[in-house]
């Protein structure tokens, strides 16, 4: 019976995913599609009523909110090296991302071995690279959630009515 609200929450589900895969795409963090393949929404109908939740990979959170790197010096130099022109520091690129690595947590080679080898790099410094640096925030899902979201409020409202009088209309009959 509740068709209107069903279709507003499968509207906002299919807009977000396609926005967030297209920024993937746009932004060049689309290497390997699993990520781009990865998200999509859930929808589920409760006795209490209605839920939406969109699914990712979980590195995908990482990929749209950043990393904050662990810092450090760099002993070599690559084309991976930012400096300052003050020495040999880091630049950070996670920004005010809620994640970020820690010294002695270095995250796994095996992150990295894919993307690498496509790229003639070495995964160990790729790996270096990011664990040092970060990763900058790319907001591929945050943007189009947002933006969704802001117009859901409105869709839901008019849904709700929509169902109502589609109910109203169906028990006169």
């Amino acid at each position: 019976m509740l068709n209107n609200i069903d279709f507003a929450l499968r509207q906002f589900g299919k807009y977000v995913v396609q926005q967030s895969r297209a920024n993937l795409s746009k932004g060049k963090k689309n290497s390997s599609k699993s990520l781009y393949d990865s998200i999509d929404y859930v929808k589920e109908v409760t006795p209490t009523g209605f839920s939406l939740s969109i699914i990712m990979e979980e590195y995908g959170l990482f990929q749209d909110q950043g990393v904050r790197g662990a810092g450090g010096t760099r002993k070599t130099t690559s084309k991976f090296k930012r400096t300052n022109n003050r020495g040999k520091i880091w630049k950070q690129k996670g920004g005010n991302s809620p994640f970020s690595f820690k010294e002695g947590n270095k995250p796994s080679v095996k992150h990295f071995e894919a993307w690498s080898r496509k790229k003639g790099l070495s995964a160990f410094a790729v790996r270096e690279a990011v664990f040092r640096q970060g990763i900058k925030p790319s907001f591929f899902f945050t943007k189009p959630f947002e933006q969704a979201f802001k117009n859901l409020p409105n869709q839901v409202v008019e849904a709700i009515a929509l169902d109502i009088k589609d109910l109203l209309d169906f028990t006169k009959k």
